[in-house]
């Protein structure tokens, strides 16, 4: 009886462990549980049929009383796993009697090895799940879910953490390529790089000339995929690629370049000098930047003139010979596609002195009144000074006057003398004097009795107001007389014209002739007549016109169309401050108008025009 009895009870026990193990549900919604769930179900007494008072001192009742339901202790964790690799899911269960340990994926039953042999699941007697290899394709994932763990035994079942397993991913095309880069040095330089798309997202690197970044630099920082450098410098050129990286693998861009291009800056810059006329100078410029910069040269912000100037290869400006027209600010102009630089130096030229009026030897009176002029020119600008020969005084131009003396010197360097003396006679040294040199000159100042000088010259017919086309030859005459017969020289605008200019020529009657002419031709010309007795003068305006037809009111050349001299002036009605001269007119052609001129021992040793334009009645 005690034998069956013990039968009875170990089928019983094994009929309700069959019944909590087939005829429970697993609920629907086990798979939305985080956290743990235990579930105990347990049998009542009268279903089966045992009499908890009979079972009392039985082995079976004893080993009841010590079992107890499933609880989970290790539950499994998210996990993310390459496709094809091998993967573990974790489950660990304890209860009494030891629990059965089942899997689902999202609310599914996971059919494992113990179900199909052939399947790629294995439970194992831990209970974790392991996979041989992750599937993962476009059409079927058959892996990739939400998995939970059920524990069961007769007294319940205990339901795990919700852990996800996700097949990770790492595409082929990046989003965005970097593209090649072009900076200055000490620019910042930005490489842009969107990885593919992947799970969990790929990290970012980056690689020049195939070697990793050393993102240590403190000038480097990459940030969401994009490498800035501060700074650049000439090293960080190189061929740049964007490593995207995760658990698959690592993908590599497209190919990107960084180019650092050097601004243009000077390696030995041109330098100022000072030179004495018709010596040579070099002034050198050498440069460096990427890519290499052109050269050229400026002369006081304008192109250098054509044939004047040497430049060698190494960009060296050559000047030889200079002269007072070389004189300037030279300036190496450096550029490339990146930047532009200057740098400037002066040729300052000096030229020693020399005389543009010298002056001419003097008869005069007692008690008139004689000037010396002396101009000179020369870079710096020549002081002129005068010594009388045979004194060691000396009279500068920015002397002040001294009282009582009858000797002054002009802003221009010209020699005056008042009341002239007979100790003043002798000869008058004019010097000019610069940093480059100094030249000397005299004129000698001849003292007659009063009243026995000679009138000074005349000029019989002066040149008069032309308009010329530019190219063409103008002839500017000057017909002068007296005694001693004077020498003609020209002036400008008031300065004395240059003899060196091969265009412009004096005639042997005095007349100026200038060949080709420009627009820089046009000013006022004046013809000026000297001798020992004075100096008279004549001045007409010159015209050049860029176009335009020639207006040249040069003399008739038949002699009687011009108007000749009138008779010698008779004087009457003389008084202090007026005096009445008449005339008679010339028997060529009638005057439009006359001019009145005068001349006066004390007043100087020149005509002065008293009236003009004086209508013939």
């Amino acid at each position: 009886m005690l034998a069956v009895q013990l039968f009875s009870l170990t089928s019983l026990l094994f009929t309700i462990q069959l019944e909590l193990s087939e005829g429970m549900d697993f609920p629907s919604d086990a798979g939305k549980h985080r956290g743990t769930r235990e579930v105990i179900t347990q049998t009542p007494a009268s279903e089966t049929g045992l009499d908890q008072s009979n079972n009392v001192g039985y082995k079976g009742s004893r080993l009841r009383q010590e079992d107890f339901p499933p609880r989970i202790v290790e539950h499994p964790s998210d996990l993310i796993v390459s496709k094809g690799e091998p993967a573990t899911l974790n489950c660990k269960a304890e209860g009494r009697p030891v629990p059965t340990v089942e899997w689902y994926k999202d609310g599914e039953r996971v059919e494992t090895d113990r179900d199909n042999p052939r399947s790629h699941r294995m439970l194992l007697p831990s209970g974790s799940l392991f996979f041989l290899r992750i599937i993962h394709g476009r059409r079927s994932k058959p892996d990739d879910g939400s998995y939970v763990c059920v524990a069961r035994n007769y007294l319940g079942q205990a339901i795990s953490h919700n852990a996800s397993l996700e097949v990770a991913i790492l595409r082929d095309d990046f989003r965005q390529n970097p593209i090649d880069v072009m900076v200055a040095v000490g620019e910042p330089a930005v490489l842009e790089c969107q990885p593919p798309r992947g799970h969990p997202e790929p990290s970012i690197s980056w690689r020049r000339d195939g070697s990793n970044l050393d993102d240590r630099d403190e000038r480097i920082t990459i940030r969401s995929g994009k490498l800035m450098i501060t700074n650049a410098r000439k090293n960080d050129a190189g061929k740049y690629i964007c490593v995207a990286t995760n658990m698959v693998g690592e993908r590599e861009s497209e190919t990107a370049e960084l180019t650092v291009l050097e601004r243009p800056t000077f390696v030995k810059r041109p330098s100022s000098v000072v030179l004495l006329a018709d010596e040579s100078v070099e002034f050198h410029c050498v440069v460096q930047g990427d890519p290499v910069p052109t050269v050229r040269w400026r002369k006081d912000d304008s192109d250098l003139p054509k044939g004047r100037f040497e430049i060698l290869e190494d960009h060296t400006l050559i000047v030889r010979q200079v002269s007072s027209s070389d004189e300037g600010s030279y300036t190496c102009v450096v550029e490339n596609m990146v930047g532009k630089s200057e740098a400037s130096a002066t040729l300052t030229v000096h030229v020693p002195p020399a005389f543009i009026v010298r002056p001419r030897n003097q008869v005069v009176s007692v008690g008139r009144t004689v000037t010396f002029q002396c101009e000179a020119t020369g870079n710096p600008q020549p002081a002129i000074f005068w010594q009388r020969e045979g004194s060691e005084s000396l009279l500068f131009s920015y002397q002040p006057p001294q009282p009582f003396s009858r000797l002054s010197v002009s802003q221009m360097g010209s020699l005056t003398i008042t009341d002239v003396q007979r100790s003043d006679a002798g000869f008058y040294i004019c010097q000019a004097l610069n940093i480059a040199g100094s030249v000397i000159t005299k004129a000698l100042l001849e003292v007659t009795d009063a009243g026995s000088d000679h009138l000074p010259p005349v000029v019989r017919q002066g040149p008069v107001n032309q308009t010329v086309s530019v190219d063409s030859t103008v002839n500017l005459g000057c017909q002068t007389a007296g005694t001693p017969p004077p020498t003609v020289h020209w002036k400008k605008d008031g300065m004395m014209v240059s003899p060196v200019d091969s265009r412009v020529s004096l005639t042997e009657t005095g007349s100026l002739k200038i060949h080709y002419a420009k627009l820089g031709d046009s000013g006022f010309y004046t013809c000026v007549a000297s001798s020992p007795s004075g100096e008279a003068s004549w001045t007409a305006y010159l015209q050049v016109e860029e176009f335009g037809v020639a207006v040249q009111p040069s003399h008739p050349k038949d002699a009687a169309l011009i108007p000749g001299a009138p008779s010698k002036p008779e004087v009457s009605n003389i008084s202090r401050t007026s005096v009445v001269l008449s005339w008679k007119s010339s028997t060529n052609a009638p005057a439009v108008a006359f001019l009145i001129e005068a001349f006066s021992y004390t007043l100087g040793n020149r005509w002065m025009t008293v009236a003009e334009h004086v209508k013939a009645e």
